[in-house]
């Protein structure tokens, strides 16, 4: 190589006109007007238009290497900058002037590409872009997006070490296996036969023991990993905004993660986050059916379970009569709910309404009743039709005050235990209001970005496969301190009470997507002991699993408390993509794999035998050839 930049392809402007300058970069586009060749090139910072011109200096000789040159060659110029002739492209920074070539170097020729990383023609299916990912990453919006994560680190560094005096840590990547949340990756050790690693699902233990190392503001952009399926916003390897401080309550640690959404916003995109509204969890779930609520629109969700017990719908008295012993809120208590549609008759069909029932069945509920509130052209007034419209008809004022009904709408109820009908109609909702065109684009009317914090979370829910109690955010979130006496007295077998004790956790949402959780972290070893013994660990297994952890917190551990944010989620939102794979320069597949370098693979016999494991895996023949 002898031509080496001395200016990028996005740099030149019109007071560098006359300056003799060098460029590398990829061939963009060719157009050979005969006796001129126009290329433009580009690089990672722009792209500037090269003139090969006979009658301006050119040697003749770079014609015919130019006229070879195509997409994609990589090569080097030497050349005269001047104005733009035939016309300023404001499409590019460097659009008003022209490179005139004197020396081309050709780095490199490419083959064929299986396609041209520009964003103008119609992009190849998903796989491809992963398989030749380098290619695709090259595409100027993909170089925008590896621009802005760069940028947003930056920021987020700026925010927490420059601003407020946080301290960045790394914690290990080579960690003990705590399988009570997601299923872990695990990495054999050759010096220790039989045993393994894990890879972790988040630093949280290690950050908690730096907090009793009196590091007292913790923060780490760490690599987590999870062996879960991936999906639109999820992958089994990502990155997380992690941290930690001592000495703070939730309200403390929750003002700095509304500075740093403020701070990120207003530098990312130059949007000023109005304050942030807080909500129960309690809340969001009976007005949304979720816990990360998406309140850019309404279609709120009504409790309606004492006007359904007047009525004579079967449905209805059916699912009252579970746990009616329990107290309100109690998952095992029978709920009827309710969801107002408005211009609903018009819009959604029969054929739409009855395949809701079908919808919401794997959420665990029978069915959904349906209802339209119409104009009755024979009377004159509004009145039910369709699905279950005879037995709301006698109550026709009681319904319409409750759910503030006006002729054109639907309603929507389902009814089960509360813990089953709050998950069915709040996917529900979600599904109507993409069925009725109700959700915001960025940009809309409204405003782009709802944010919410989420608070008061339980601390315990049931798993529905094994039916024990697990720890809603995770095992070291305390409880609220108005019930901390509530969590020590509670028994093992006081179901009620366990299920409604409140944490000290929080999360963030926006737009209805889960940007960060955390919680007030318990820092008694003794409360820790007993949320060992509520999920069902011995005394004999907490101390195999976390001897450290209680060990840590026996010998005199801040009260702290801590948060971490998605970031590949955070960059979802600043790119405006609903695919998270968009936002990562190497992402894995919807079943984990890394269509590029064909990762997971198979591996020698030997090198399992020098890890002292063996794979049950038997390959299948290949297939009889023809």
């Amino acid at each position: 190589m002898k031509i080496f930049r001395t200016h990028t392809c996005g740099q030149l402007r019109v007071e560098h006109v006359g300056q003799s300058i060098s460029l590398n970069g990829w061939v963009n586009s060719y157009r050979d007007h005969g006796n001129l060749i126009f290329i433009d090139l580009r690089d990672r910072f722009g792209i500037t238009q090269l003139v090969f011109d006979p009658e301006d200096g050119s040697q003749k000789h770079l014609m015919e290497v130019a006229s070879k040159l195509r997409s994609e060659d990589v090569i080097g110029v030497t050349g005269k900058v001047r104005v733009r002739i035939g016309g300023e492209n404001p499409k590019h920074a460097t659009g008003k002037v022209e490179l005139v070539v004197t020396d081309l170097e050709v780095l490199n020729k490419t083959e064929n590409p299986p396609f041209l990383p520009d964003d103008y023609g119609q992009l190849p299916n998903e796989e491809i872009r992963l398989k030749y990912r380098y290619l695709d990453l090259r595409r100027p919006s993909m170089q925008k997006i590896l621009g802005l994560r760069s940028r947003a680190l930056q920021t987020i560094r700026e925010y927490f070490v420059g601003n407020n005096g946080f301290l960045e840590i790394e914690t290990p990547v080579l960690y003990k296996s705590t399988p009570e949340g997601a299923r872990e990756f695990l990495v054999p050790c050759r010096n220790v036969p039989g045993q393994f690693y894990a890879l972790p699902q988040s630093p949280q233990l290690f950050k908690q023991i730096l907090m009793v190392a009196n590091a007292d503001r913790y923060i780490q952009v760490c690599r987590c990993f999870r062996d879960e399926d991936p999906r639109a916003d999820r992958q089994p390897e990502f990155t997380q905004i992690d941290l930690e401080m001592s000495f703070v309550r939730r309200d403390h640690i929750v003002a700095m993660m509304e500075g740093f959404v403020r701070h990120f916003w207003k530098t990312m995109l130059n949007y000023d986050v109005p304050p942030i509204q807080r909500m129960s969890y309690r809340e969001a779930m009976e007005t949304y059916g979720i816990d990360r609520p998406d309140t850019r629109y309404g279609l709120h969700i009504k409790d309606i379970s004492e006007l359904a017990a007047r009525t004579e719908f079967g449905v209805f008295k059916t699912a009252l009569e579970k746990g009616k012993d329990r107290p309100p809120f109690n998952s095992k208590r029978g709920v009827v709910k309710a969801i107002r549609v408005p211009g609903g008759a018009e819009k959604l069909t029969r054929k739409i309404t009855d395949g809701y029932s079908e919808f919401a069945k794997p959420f665990g509920v029978g069915g959904v009743a349906t209802v339209k509130y119409i104009n009755d052209p024979a009377t004159g007034q509004a009145k039910f039709d369709t699905g279950c419209a005879k037995f709301l008809e006698p109550m026709k004022a009681d319904f319409v005050a409750a759910l503030g009904l006006e002729p054109g709408d639907t309603v929507l109820f389902v009814a089960d235990a509360y813990g089953v009908a709050t998950k069915a109609i709040g996917e529900l909702r979600q599904k109507v209001a993409r069925d009725m065109g109700v959700v915001p684009k960025p940009g809309a009317e409204g405003g782009p970005w709802n944010f919410l914090i989420v608070v008061d979370f339980p601390m315990f829910e049931r798993n529905k496969e094994s039916g024990k109690w697990v720890a809603m955010h995770h095992p070291f979130t305390a409880p609220r301190d108005d019930q901390a006496e509530a969590f020590i007295n509670a028994a093992e077998n006081d179901d009620d009470t366990i299920e409604a004790i409140v944490s000290a956790g929080y999360d963030i949402v926006l737009n209805g997507s889960e940007i960060a959780g955390g919680s007030v972290r318990i820092h008694d070893g003794r409360v820790q002991s007993k949320v060992f013994q509520l999920l069902g660990l011995s005394p004999e297994q907490a101390r195999e699993k976390f001897s450290f952890l209680l060990e840590a917190l026996s010998y005199g551990a801040p009260p702290h408390a801590g948060i971490a944010f998605g970031f590949d989620r955070l960059m979802m939102h600043i790119c405006g993509t609903e695919n998270i794979r968009d936002v990562i320069a190497f992402p894995k597949t919807q079943i984990g794999a890394d269509l590029m370098t064909r990762a997971p693979s198979l591996v020698p016999e030997k090198q399992l035998k020098d890890l002292y494991i063996a794979s049950t895996y038997v390959p299948e023949p290949p297939a009889p050839k023809a």
